[in-house]
């Protein structure tokens, strides 16, 4: 069978989570190189290859508009000219109203007077930087294998927000939620790639068209056509009086979405709240435009806004350290907001001391004010409003055997939450870790998760699991309570076991077998999470980051080599401090591979290197000589036990120090 636009009748014919713009096959025309215009369904692999080879399609040539100064030119042809259905109404970043640009999103932050306080500073430093396009590599590419039938929808994929997947298929198919199930195995990860909705709907509509089971598997060549981090180029300039305090910042962004909304306008967002620092700037103006051009879509990534404008920002604060003749250490320490300062007005206030994780980070450079020639340090901080929004459901069931399993709709994609969830679980139950299972990401098993993403799992998912867990200790006593018929006040639990006056220890299992009568039954405790209470002001948590580079240049070759790498996980309380350091250390080489190797390349709208050999990603020799990871634990987050959120931030300053 062969499957186009054409064929999908009462179907709706697009997806996307904040603007349904993205059509599942294309629709009239293109708009990038390597879009999906049919889907051949075979019998074996081979028979879909020789059915895609026989396949015939005639194009006509549209102008391209492949970079975004050809897409805001005036006389530039629309991309979308259109309007799309809104998607999810909790983003604000949907727009949907017809264009008449190709503007895809625009953000502005502001307070103050920026212009009169940058004509009254002592010096004014501008920097404009570009950041490139970047493909994730995730090891796994994208796959899904979907069945639909008068049962429903029934989908395995790789994606890290099966609950959003399930929402975008119901639409497609004008079903209820409750007849599309969505699962999501252990992934071979992620990186925000696999965020929102991807294949699923072309494999469902094979399915849908074939009445088989269908499934689609992409290359990592084809990965490549299937989404990309956000290109951009940013101007900062920065005010300081002459003693080096910040007076004012203003910032202009450009980001380069590709052809669909995707998650662009949200990363927008984001690098225009996190470009300007956690520093104290009386007056600002971050402004972004967010540009559709003939490029493959851009979404979330590692970072999600923060590296592309950390770029500019702490460039611009080591050029002002130069001009001002200040310790590049020592002006950001003069400007670096306090614990508990005001980022964002109406914000939650920093949760962290930047200032002592940037002395961690110098102390283990070496750093003394100077570099010699043809070497250097950089360093670097960022705070990521991250967390996303608080909304987490968790179930944990205590079995007849007073084995644990917690049911939870977080993906594993290699980041650790089923080691670090199951080390909540274990502790707040007092049962072996061996004891404990987690069952994950089922939208037609599992408890509602909105995401996994913005570093939120262990933090908003570890707070459900662990009220579950203390909900299934409430329900336990009472049991206890009715079986020795005493009061409930007089009936505790601790260490895995049941205790009150005159009846000794019981295990768990003993109490749900007295209860019940027999070997069998179970006790449910669930876990909720939303934005009160505590977590009623966002965002839930920063994420900061705080790293630092030494790197040396070959006088023959020009070669870089980094010498010395140092991350602070500064995370509150490290439930897996292993797990912290992995974090930290992949996502700081995320960010060499930006800083040096990796950027896909478009002559046109011909991409040039769509493979993972002229695509280069650091290999195991490019790993910095030395490396040091560490690991600061104040207790100063909001999460269980005081934890706070891992994995993106010790990237974001990445660019900057290198460069």
């Amino acid at each position: 069978g062969v499957v186009t636009a054409a064929d999908l009748g009462d179907l709706f014919p697009r997806f996307g989570h904040l603007i349904a713009d993205h059509p599942i096959l294309a629709i009239d025309k293109v708009n990038y190189m390597g879009e999906p215009v049919a889907l051949v369904l075979g019998e074996t692999l081979h028979a879909a290859h020789d059915g895609a080879d026989a396949l015939y399609v005639r194009y006509s040539d549209l102008p391209v508009m492949a970079d975004m100064e050809s897409a805001l030119a005036p006389d530039a042809t629309l991309i979308h000219p259109t309007s799309y259905p809104k998607g999810d109404a909790a983003f604000e970043e949907a727009i949907t109203e017809p264009r008449n640009d190709n503007v895809a999103h625009e953000a502005t932050l502001e307070w103050g007077d920026v212009e009169s306080a940058l004509t009254g500073a002592a010096i004014v430093i501008e920097t404009s930087v570009k950041y490139p396009k970047l493909y994730a590599y995730a090891m796994e590419p994208y796959n899904a294998l979907a069945t639909v039938n008068e049962e429903g929808v029934d989908v395995i994929t790789t994606a890290q927000h099966p609950f959003m997947v399930r929402d975008d298929l119901a639409r497609i198919f004008s079903l209820p939620l409750s007849k599309v199930r969505v699962r999501s195995p252990l992934l071979g990860g992620g990186y925000g790639s696999k965020s929102y909705t991807k294949l699923e709907p072309l494999a469902s509509v094979g399915s849908w068209y074939s009445g088989r089971s269908v499934k689609v598997a992409l290359s990592a060549e084809e990965a490549i056509y299937t989404t990309r981090a956000d290109s951009a180029h940013i101007t900062v300039r920065t005010g300081f009086d002459e003693d080096g305090h910040i007076l004012a910042r203003h910032f202009e962004i450009l980001m380069d979405t590709g052809a669909y909304t995707d998650n662009g306008t949200l990363v927008l967002a984001k690098c225009v709240n996190r470009c300007f620092g956690p520093y104290n700037v009386p007056n600002l103006k971050a402004h972004g435009v967010a540009v559709f051009t003939n490029t493959v879509a851009s979404s979330s990534y590692r970072g999600f806004g923060a590296p592309q404008g950390n770029l500019a920002g702490e460039l611009n604060m080591d050029q002002a350290a130069a001009q001002l003749g200040i310790d590049p250490l020592e002006l950001r320490k003069k400007n670096v907001l306090p614990p508990g300062g005001t980022v964002i007005a109406g914000k939650r206030g920093l949760d962290a001391d930047l200032a002592a994780d940037l002395d961690i980070v110098t102390d283990k450079l070496g750093w003394d004010g100077d570099s010699p020639d043809l070497s250097g340090i950089g360093f670097g901080i960022s705070a990521s409003d991250a967390g996303a929004y608080p909304v987490s459901t968790a179930q944990v069931r205590i079995l007849i055997d007073g084995s644990v399993l917690v049911m939870t709709g977080a993906t594993e994609m290699g980041q650790g939450s089923k080691t670090a969830l199951a080390q909540i679980a274990a502790h707040e139950l007092g049962v072996a870790l061996e004891q404990v299972q987690i069952v994950q990401s089922d939208t037609g098993s599992t408890p509602y998760e909105r995401t996994t993403g913005a570093s939120r799992t262990t933090v908003l998912v570890g707070l459900a699991v662990q009220r579950a867990c203390q909900d299934a200790i409430r329900k336990l006593e009472e049991m206890a309570a009715e079986t020795f018929d005493v009061a409930l006040t007089d009936v505790k639990t601790a260490d895995g076991v049941v205790v009150s006056p005159g009846t000794g220890e019981w295990p768990y299992a003993n109490v749900l077998q007295s209860w019940f009568g027999a070997r069998s039954g179970e006790v449910t405790g669930v876990g909720l999470v939303r934005a009160s209470g505590e977590l009623a002001m966002l965002p839930p948590f920063w994420e900061v980051g705080v790293s630092g580079v030494e790197v040396s240049v070959d006088p023959d070759t020009g070669k870089v080599t980094v010498e010395h790498l140092v991350t602070v996980g500064d995370v509150g309380f490290a439930i897996n401090p292993s797990l912290v350091e992995g974090q930290d250390l992949g996502a700081a080489m995320q960010g060499l591979g930006a800083a040096l190797y990796e950027e896909l390349i478009y002559d046109g709208g011909q991409l040039e290197n769509p493979n993972l050999v002229d695509y280069r990603v650091p290999h195991a020799n490019d790993m910095p000589l030395a490396i040091d990871n560490v690991v600061v634990e104040r207790g100063d987050g909001v999460g269980p036990y005081g934890a706070k959120g891992a994995g993106e931030g010790p990237l974001n300053p990445i660019g900057g120090a290198v460069a």
